[in-house]
């Protein structure tokens, strides 16, 4: 048995539509133009220790927000988007996605970190973050 839809039922089925649409259009629109993020290894200089930093559209801070610094480590950074989206009322978090991978890498990359993947994606990385090639 077939039941029609009414009416009333489209119309809120067509609004849920749009308003998932618009909460998920910065999604969309990060990942058509700068790509998902992709993991990049890191090296410490002194330590020798490895981590992953990330190039691309930051959807995790899109999803999580300032959670993704937090977790990364930088719980000041973390504390200080915290208070930026609570005074913008949320619309730095929107914004932030756009930016976070960058500053990340760069932050890393000027505390001691160096790209430690292959030259392909040592390469990508750096024409990525506007560095300059290492002879």
């Amino acid at each position: 048995m077939v039941v029609a839809m009414s009416g009333m039922h489209m119309e809120i089925l067509l609004i849920v539509a749009v308003c998932l649409f618009i909460l998920f259009l910065p999604m969309i629109i990060g990942l058509m133009v700068m790509g998902g993020q992709k993991p990049v290894v890191l090296i410490h200089s002194q330590s020798g220790m490895t981590c992953k930093g990330y190039i691309g559209y930051c959807w995790t801070y899109y999803i999580f927000g300032c959670l993704v610094p937090l977790f990364r480590g930088e719980i000041g950074i973390a504390l200080m988007h915290l208070v930026f989206t609570i005074i913008s009322f949320g619309l730095f978090q929107i914004v932030m996605p756009f930016l976070y991978n960058r500053q990340y890498m760069i932050r890393q990359l000027t505390n001691g970190w160096e790209l430690y993947d292959t030259a392909d994606m040592n390469d990508w990385a750096r024409i990525k973050l506007g560095m300059n090639k290492v002879a």
